[in-house]
């Protein structure tokens, strides 16, 4: 387990927030980053979304409640952030709050949207942005396929041409994010769940602190 002091540079790191479409991967590293650097995750909660599955079935339906649950679950997590800072040096997610304003301007109408839009302006400044963000992705048929095999039911309907948006959305999304550095890891050659030789070579970037745009260079 290492010290949970991170640096950026000059700047502490406090919010480590791993971002990529579904099925890439992120909840799983954030858990092993969070056990590497002992400190507390801030993990989404899908189960604890009623609506999700309905989502699923009746996209049109069930869109907006969908994304209201989720908005408002991320920042009450983001919050207590503020609240418990000074007590915990480090909080590493599997999400950044940017993500709900993406998934919902692309699952909802516009009329709906505009209503989203209302809301999410109204709290997205009372919460910090991450000091550091880890971004994976993966061609889409290996996501299809790490989604198959982590065999979550109403997942398994999901079309390749949704997941083909998603994450066209997220490709355009960090090609003009700049509010915090990112580093961009590709998981079609990168493992770290089975290998430890990646993991080690993430931290190794991480704690040699990101500035800008970075990509995980690992020799395969």
């Amino acid at each position: 387990m290492s010290n949970s002091n991170l640096e950026l540079g000059s700047q502490p790191v406090r919010i480590l927030a791993v971002e990529g479409p579904i099925g890439v991967g992120k909840t799983t590293l954030a858990r092993r980053l969070g056990q590497h650097y002992g400190t507390e995750l801030m993990l989404e909660d899908p189960a604890d979304n009623p609506f999700l599955e309905k989502f699923y079935a009746d996209p049109k339906r069930f869109g907006l409640p969908t994304q209201l649950h989720f908005l408002f679950q991320r920042v009450r997590q983001l919050q207590r952030f503020h609240q418990n800072d000074l007590f915990i040096p480090i909080y590493i997610s599997d999400y950044m709050l940017d993500k709900d304003r993406l998934f919902a301007e692309l699952i909802l109408d516009q009329s709906e949207f505009e209503m989203y839009c209302l809301l999410y302006d109204r709290v997205v400044e009372t919460v910090p942005d991450p000091d550091l963000v880890i971004y994976l992705h993966a061609r889409i048929p290996s996501l299809l396929n790490r989604i198959a095999q982590r065999g979550i039911s109403y997942e398994q309907n999901m079309g390749g041409d949704y997941l083909e948006r998603l994450a066209g959305a997220y490709v355009r999304f960090f090609r003009n994010f700049s509010r915090s550095p990112v580093l961009v890891v590709d998981t079609e050659n990168i493992n770290f769940v089975d290998s430890d030789e990646n993991f080690a070579s993430l931290v190794r970037e991480i704690d040699a602190g990101v500035s800008g745009t970075r990509y995980l260079d690992i020799a395969v």
